[in-house]
């Protein structure tokens, strides 16, 4: 960049120059021949002139040219008759001679045509510019002699070079400034880019534009105006817009009017994992503000549906709830194992026998209840998995044995009412064995007769306060002591309910304890009831 801006400089700086000097040189020669014109005319035009030259009074002629010459500074001033012949010479010898024999001018526009006129020749007193007018005679317009006063081309090329002089100095300059001017440009440009080179720079733009393309999630930037300056095809997708629709350019406002990218703008504060709608679809965003020094200059937003966030988050409770559920069957079964064992290896054959049959009687009777009451094998499997982890944690989970849960409509997402009823259980759980240790029970009852569904659990916790009641449904809050990564649960549950348009009531129960109940319509209404 400095090469190439000092080289553009240096070649306008030389044109610049070469052009001012030949014009300056133009203009002062002609300047030079006005001026020579003008005094020729003013002298021919003079009563002295003309009087010297009808006398042919050649000794009064030589002294006022002298005189004259002096006066204008002039190189010379000579006077002719009407047949070019010299009256007037700074060299007497050439006088009575023809002027023709000085520069072979005949002077005939003067003589003949009686026009004034400049020319450049070179004579006996060296190069001059020479202006040339008619000596005319006033009573009768007769043309009577010719005055040719010339200036030498040595006093116009002297001022020329000093003119030149300080104009090619003033190129100089200017050139010099120009590239230390290219320089300061490229310093501060390299460093506003990071020092890459441009090459660099197009290298990472093509990179960055795989990158966009390239993520899963939908990004939109825009600039300190609020008008998109970046975006990619996910982005178009994740929206619902017209992949052919151009973004670039245009305002965000006018793309996405809910958007609040603006006041992130205003405020300069990231905004993480926030729950909005666009275009009609529920969208889990980021946002971020560009900062170049203390400056904000944009903010880049990423975004994706919330239903595949929700999607995640439900694959990978379920994952936990599977892994739970088969830890914990591993490990009770691994103890009554040992029990049975050791039963058998002290030849108390009785005991061994009765407690196979007591696993096996509660066994097949929750195994009975669950597919008379509960024919869906995902939550049949899912009440299954909590009773073992249940037991595993030295709790009792019971099951109303009036319970009944047959009549799930088809199109409720399994794995999302697993999560609730799970979510739930798991939390009765917990604060049942906070509160009693082990021994004690957790109730669950279903209903599905009229039309809503409803489970209600029962634990045998220390019960929520009631101002908290409300509040434990929020994303983050939690009623547990020293669990950071917890209140989550109850959140993901509200959300299931705000879509399907069910509700849920908390109670503390008469002594210890609170009950949990949960309402879902048969026919999902998609608002909040609660």
């Amino acid at each position: 960049m400095i090469l190439t801006l000092g080289f553009v400089s240096a070649v306008q700086t030389i044109l610049i120059g070469v052009f001012a000097g030949y014009y300056l040189s133009d203009s002062l020669f002609d300047e030079i021949g006005q001026r020579a014109l003008m005094v020729s005319k003013t002298v021919a035009a003079a009563p002295s002139v003309i009087e010297g030259v009808r006398q042919r009074d050649i000794e009064g002629l030589n002294r006022l040219a002298s005189r004259l010459t002096r006066t204008n500074e002039a190189l010379f001033i000579v006077i002719g008759d009407h047949q070019g012949m010299r009256l007037a010479h700074p060299s007497a010898d050439r006088i009575g001679h023809s002027m023709a024999d000085d520069d072979g001018d005949q002077g005939r526009r003067a003589l003949v045509e009686g026009k004034a006129y400049v020319a450049r020749a070179a004579g006996s007193l060296g190069e001059s510019m020479r202006g040339k007018a008619p000596v005319i005679e006033p009573e009768t317009g007769e043309i009577i002699g010719i005055v040719s006063v010339g200036y030498g081309v040595d006093q116009v090329d002297a001022t020329i070079k000093r003119y030149s002089f300080v104009l090619y100095t003033v190129v100089g300059l200017t050139l010099l400034v120009s590239i230390l001017i290219a320089m300061v440009i490229a310093s501060r440009f390299k460093r506003a880019i990071f020092g890459l080179e441009p090459e660099e720079i197009a290298r990472l733009f093509q990179e960055r534009d795989a990158t966009l393309q390239s993520v899963r999630e939908g990004i939109i930037a825009v600039n300190r105006d609020g008008v998109i300056t970046t975006f990619n095809r996910t982005a178009l997708e994740t929206l619902g817009i017209d992949p052919d629709t151009p973004l670039s350019g245009r305002p965000i406002l006018d793309v996405l009017p809910e958007s609040d990218l603006l006041s992130v703008l205003e405020s300069g504060t990231p905004d993480f994992d926030r729950e909005v709608w666009l275009r009609n679809r529920q969208m889990i965003v980021n946002r971020l503000p560009v900062r170049q020094g203390a400056e904000i200059t944009g903010v880049v937003a990423s975004f994706r549906l919330k239903d595949e966030v929700d999607q995640v988050s439900r694959q990978l409770t379920r994952i936990q709830q599977y892994a739970d559920t088969l830890r914990s069957q591993t490990h009770e079964y691994s103890n009554k194992l040992h029990t049975i064992a050791g039963l058998i290896q002290i030849e108390a054959y009785d005991d061994a026998l009765n407690l196979i049959g007591s696993e096996v009687s509660d066994h097949q009777a929750l195994i009975h209840l669950l597919l008379e009451a509960v024919p869906d094998p995902v939550i049949a499997g899912c009440l299954m998995g909590k009773y073992n982890r249940a037991r595993e944690m030295g709790l009792g989970l019971q099951i109303d044995a009036e319970s009944r849960m047959v009549d799930i409509p088809a199109d409720m997402p399994r794995d999302q009412l697993v999560s609730v009823l799970g979510n739930l259980i798991d939390n009765a759980l917990e604060a049942t064995r906070h509160q009693t240790g082990e021994g004690g029970r957790v109730q669950l009852s279903m209903t599905d007769l009229g039309h809503e569904l409803i489970f209600e659990v029962e634990d045998q916790g220390p019960g929520i306060p009631e101002d908290s009641q409300q509040k434990i449904f929020e994303k983050g809050v939690t009623t547990k002591q020293g669990a950071e990564e917890h209140g989550y649960g109850l959140h993901l549950v509200r959300q299931f309910l705000n879509r399907w348009g069910g509700s849920i009531t908390v109670e503390n129960l008469p002594g210890v304890g609170s009950r949990f109940t949960l309402y879902l319509p048969k026919t999902s209404q998609g608002s909040d009831r609660h």
